[in-house]
């Protein structure tokens, strides 16, 4: 036992078929961990050779066929995973009994087909059993009562089908999970489950069940995660009655049942004094929103939508300190909308966020197949009132709901004006108050709301222009159907450049004054308007000129296009280069030998990067943008503006600008050590490549620096969207400058930050982007705890080309296993430096929190690294 070897391969690169000569090279060998590469091929039969192999993990690679018949030799196989590869065929009865050791089987995530063998009852140590997300099918053998062991049981999404009373739970007496959802599994509920009492989590959802739920399901004293969602249950009284019972309870999902019954409003309806989140939504429920539920004073959302409520919201609904998602859209309910709702402490202040439960569901809770959430903070905060009854105005105070985001009061009877407050909502991104009475104008102050990117009050009888700036010109022309009275450039109803077309008797008295006087406005509106537009063009009065077309032949197709053009114009920044120094077009095209590829230094989604090396040997790098993803030049202008306001040393210094027919061409200082991925990730294995801890620490503390300016300093504030490595560039002294901070808002609307796509890089977006969130100054933060973690560990986060696990995950991991020694970057090891680099992990590791809320402002960060530096010059002081 002593000669035993273990071989940990995880979370690498390596592709290619595995290996068959493990066993031939360490017949000892017990432990072989392959998950998280790019292995692809079968699995190798020599496997089963591995007579003392008890660990096999090969999960999260590409590997496809059967499981070969030979490795079920490996009767000492404790552990075998083959997750989430692409593996089918079936289960083989015969062969599985021989691994009688197995304590955890993981299949899941792969095509497996046909059925449960019954001799899976004769592995006797088995405790965790995954199959989920497979092709299998049949009943459930009753022999699977017999692994008394079992902890967890995961077969959702399977065909399986039957009643499960064949199987006898109570033989289970240690399962702690039970996921069955999205199969076919009919019947009632067996009675035997209620015997598990260490079950804490019991998912039945998207079956076939029916009936009421049993007293027993009152003995799971320790269930804190329940769905029921999507079956045929019935008798909604005693089954909030019966579950009551259940304490530890945290999470009841019991959707799409109880189909047209009556709410019960018994205030004998108690307990659940640890729940935070219940769905009843899609049960045509009918009645009130019921008293008991003020109760619920760990409640955080609530999901009441598509039922038959009636009655106003109780204004007790403001006592529930941890609510922030109401969701009680398509019911009946009346009244006015209540100002207890604008005294809730979690959509008013952003401190009340951090008292969020930060624990993980027991289990993922799915708003669809594809769509899952780990953690309450995960979700947007949400108030969705649409589609009832309510009357009255929209209330003044709703501005005090600072920390909405999602706002829905459409289909309702609102009438008035709305309100000024709604333009304080400034991190909103969806408004939806269409289908109402409402009258006036939209308020330009609207356009305040920056992250907004839905945007809907159709139907109703607003008059006015709508504002013609910033989202506004984004958002789709049925924004604005049913407005007769509306008007502006997207509608068809175009303004007039005067007042309001008087009635028709006032017309008739306009005399020849009045219709001088209108064209002597028109005629001076015309002037003002070309004024402006020359304006626009030069930007800053002395910085623009002009030069002569030359006669040069260019190899280049888009650079011989701009040869069509008589002048070429090259616009200057104030703040950059002298008088002396400025530049035409030509200058720039010779400075690149016409945009050769041999001077390209850099690539984005945007276009490509050219050295451009000018006559008295100074270096500039310019950007050149594709002209099919350019915007209008209004757009693009307004960019321009934006990055002449961002000034300071940790910032890469916008220089200039060119717009030349389609393309767009902006200059940027050159930065002659290139970008801090290059050092990490794409140099040689020698010392002169080598980034030593001091130099990587001064990186990040001047990064943070630069991001500090824009997101708190820089007016407006600017959230960049697209922290990474390749976009921190350095200089030759390896000074730090955040780049492209401002070309990732290319592509969106005036001075906004608005964007209904996910906008980033793989392994640096922070996990609420993926549920719908737009781009904030906190998931700014987390990209740059990626940057972060990449100084410390010189990994990429996600290989290339991989499905390997990546990097956030796989530190924090390490960090709460306490090997977070291990994660740093070896070649660092040894130099001295290790308790440094241990205070930037913690900084880190707060940045990557997946609780927005949870991760530090970009200021304390800076002051974090800051005094790493500070303690550095301290221990050097006394040292010396």
């Amino acid at each position: 036992m002593d000669n035993l070897v273990a071989l940990n391969a995880s979370n690498n690169r390596f592709s290619g078929g595995i290996p068959t000569h493990f066993c031939n090279i360490s017949p000892s060998i017990a432990v072989l961990e392959l998950c998280y590469n790019q292995f692809s091929g079968t699995v190798p039969p020599g496997l089963g050779n591995c007579s003392m192999l008890t660990v096999l993990n090969a999960g999260h690679n590409n590997i496809s066929g059967t499981l070969p018949d030979e490795l079920f030799s490996a009767t000492s196989l404790q552990y075998l995973s083959f997750a989430n590869d692409d593996l089918h065929g079936l289960l083989d009865g015969a062969r599985i009994i021989n691994l009688r050791n197995l304590a955890t089987l993981d299949l899941g995530g792969n095509s497996f087909s046909g059925i449960i063998p019954d001799s899976i009852g004769q592995l006797k140590r088995l405790e965790e059993l995954h199959l989920d997300h497979n092709n299998m099918y049949g009943e459930l053998p009753s022999t699977l009562s017999n692994c008394k062991n079992l902890i967890t049981i995961d077969l959702k999404s399977n065909n399986f089908r039957g009643e499960l009373a064949k199987l006898n739970f109570s033989n289970l007496p240690n399962l702690k999970t039970l996921d069955l959802m999205m199969n076919n599994f009919s019947g009632t509920i067996p009675e035997s489950i209620y015997s598990c009492r260490d079950l804490t989590a019991l998912r039945l959802s998207s079956n076939k069940f029916h009936g009421q739920l049993s007293e027993g399901l009152s003995n799971l004293k320790s269930l804190s995660f329940l769905s029921l969602t999507n079956n045929s249950l019935t008798n909604i009284t005693n089954a909030l009655q019966i579950l009551r019972g259940s304490e530890n309870l945290t999470t009841l999902l019991i959707a799409h049942n109880f189909m047209n019954e009556t709410m019960p409003d018994d205030d004998s309806i108690d307990g659940f004094q640890n729940l935070q989140v219940i769905s009843l939504s899609c049960c045509s429920l009918l009645g009130k929103i019921p008293h008991w539920m003020s109760k619920l004073r760990n409640l955080e959302m609530l999901f009441l939508e598509n039922n038959q409520l009636t009655g106003p919201i109780p204004d007790w609904i403001s006592s529930l300190n941890f609510l922030f998602y109401i969701d009680i859209s398509n019911n009946s309910l009346t009244g006015e909308i209540p100002t207890a709702l604008m005294e809730m402490p979690m959509l008013t202040s952003e401190k009340a966020a951090a008292q969020l439960d930060p624990r993980f569901f027991e289990l993922p809770i799915y708003l669809d197949p594809s769509l899952q959430y780990r953690m309450a903070s995960s979700f947007q905060k949400v108030l969705n009132l649409g589609s009832n009854n309510f009357s009255g105005v929209i209330p003044p105070e709703i501005g005090l709901l600072k920390e909405l985001l999602l706002l829905n009061l459409s289909f309702n009877k609102l009438y008035g004006d709305i309100p000024q407050s709604i333009c304080s909502l400034t991190n909103l991104m969806v408004l939806d108050l269409s289908s109402n009475h409402l009258t006036g104008t939209i308020p330009d102050a609207l356009n305040n709301l920056h992250f907004l990117s839905t945007f809907n009050v159709s139907f109703n009888d607003l008059e006015g222009q709508v504002p013609t700036s910033g989202q506004f010109n984004t958002f789709a022309n049925s924004s604005y159907d049913g407005n007769p009275k509306l008007c502006g450039p997207m509608l068809s109803h175009h303004c007039s450049s005067g007042p309001e077309k008087p009635p028709l008797a006032s017309k008739k008295q306009l005399d020849k004054k009045a219709i001088f006087a209108l064209a002597f406005s028109v005629f001076f509106g015309s002037i003002a308007i070309l004024f402006l537009l020359a304006r626009l063009l030069v930007l800053f009065k002395g910085t623009s000129f002009m030069t002569k077309n030359r006669s040069t032949n260019h190899r280049d197709i888009e650079t011989a296009s701009f040869n069509s053009i008589s002048d070429h114009s090259l616009v200057v920044m104030p703040r950059s280069m002298g008088e002396e120094n400025r530049l035409t077009f030509t200058d720039i095209a010779k400075a690149t030998n016409n945009f050769d590829n041999q001077n390209i230094i850099g690539c984005g989604g945007y276009g490509l990067v050219y050295k451009a090396e000018l006559p008295d040997g100074s270096k500039l790098a310019i950007k050149k943008l594709n002209g099919e993803m350019c915007l209008m030049e209004r757009e693009f202008t307004a960019e321009v503006e934006a990055l002449s306001m961002a000034q300071h040393e940790n910032l890469v210094q916008l220089w200039g600008y060119c717009i030349q027919g389609k393309s767009r061409f902006l200059i940027y200082s050159f930065m002659e050590n290139g970008s801090l991925d290059d050092w990490l990730h794409n140099r040689d294995d020698d010392a002169i490549a080598f980034l030593e801890w001091p130099t990587r620490l001064k990186i990040a503390q001047g990064a943070s620096r630069g991001l500090s300016y824009i997101h708190d300093v820089c007016k407006p504030h600017i959230v960049h969207r697209d922290i990474k490595s390749s976009n921190i560039l350095l200089d030759k002294d390896f000074k730090a400058y955040v780049a492209d901070f401002g070309l990732s808002r290319l592509i969106l609307p005036n001075k906004t930050h608005v964007t209904t796509e996910l906008v980033g890089t793989l392994g640096y977006i922070p996990p609420e982007y993926a549920h719908g969130w737009v781009a904030t100054l906190r998931g700014d933060i987390y990209s740059f705890g990626v940057v972060l973690l990449e100084l410390l560990t010189g990994l990429r986060p996600v290989p290339v080309l991989s499905t390997s696990k990546e990097l956030v995950p796989w530190v924090l991991e390490m960090r709460s296993q306490g090997n977070q020694i291990e994660v740093l970057d070896p070649t660092l090891c040894g130099t001295g430096h290790e308790e440094q680099m241990l205070k930037v992990l913690e900084i880190a590791c707060k940045c990557v929190n997946n609780n927005p809320s949870m991760r530090p402002p970009i200021m304390e960060v800076v002051s974090r690294l800051e005094s790493i530096n500070t303690g550095l010059q301290t221990q050097k002081s006394i040292n010396t």
